[in-house]
């Protein structure tokens, strides 16, 4: 006995078309990079503490076409003195065509925010340069993890 998975060619010869992901468009929406402390930041040599935050959102804007955005804040500290803060949000515009109801969050809470990320990194990391610092590389996020995680939150919240 063999398992048979639908095709595309399956799923046009039933009438059904098939799913489609696109990438619209990738844009930066809001950035800032704020160094209060310069330039006696520069020669600040108490070790620095690094604070990261990270926010999703995905925002429907057409039949078909969704914005997922990427908002993080990364602040530096030494000795509580703030050596430089960076907040940006980073958007993508997708088209998602017949994608399944029950695969439309995972879409746009995994697969988007992981196409927008190196953007986001890479920001973040010439902000930070431009500024004057020595780059600060945000390691990689598996937002399947994290969307896993919202569900067994979501789950936990509904049963107590």
């Amino acid at each position: 006995m063999t398992d048979k998975h639908p095709s595309a060619t399956d799923a046009n010869a039933a009438g059904a078309a098939p799913p489609a992901f696109h990438v619209e468009k990738l844009y930066l929406k809001d950035l800032s990079f704020e160094s209060p402390n310069a330039p006696a930041a520069f020669r600040d040599s108490a070790e620095p503490q690094v604070s990261f935050n990270l926010e999703m959102g995905s925002v429907q804007k057409g039949p078909e076409h969704y914005e997922t955005t990427l908002h993080v804040t990364v602040k530096v500290t030494a000795a509580e003195r703030v050596l430089f803060l960076v907040e940006l949000t980073y958007a993508g515009l997708f088209l998602l065509r017949n994608v399944p109801q029950d695969l439309l969050a995972p879409t746009l809470s995994v697969d988007c925010p992981t196409i927008l990320f190196p953007y986001v990194r890479q920001l973040v990391s010439e902000m930070i340069i431009q500024g004057g610092f020595r780059p600060l590389v945000l390691d990689p996020i598996n937002f399947a993890a994290l969307y896993q995680q919202s569900l067994q939150k979501k789950a936990a919240a509904q049963a107590g």
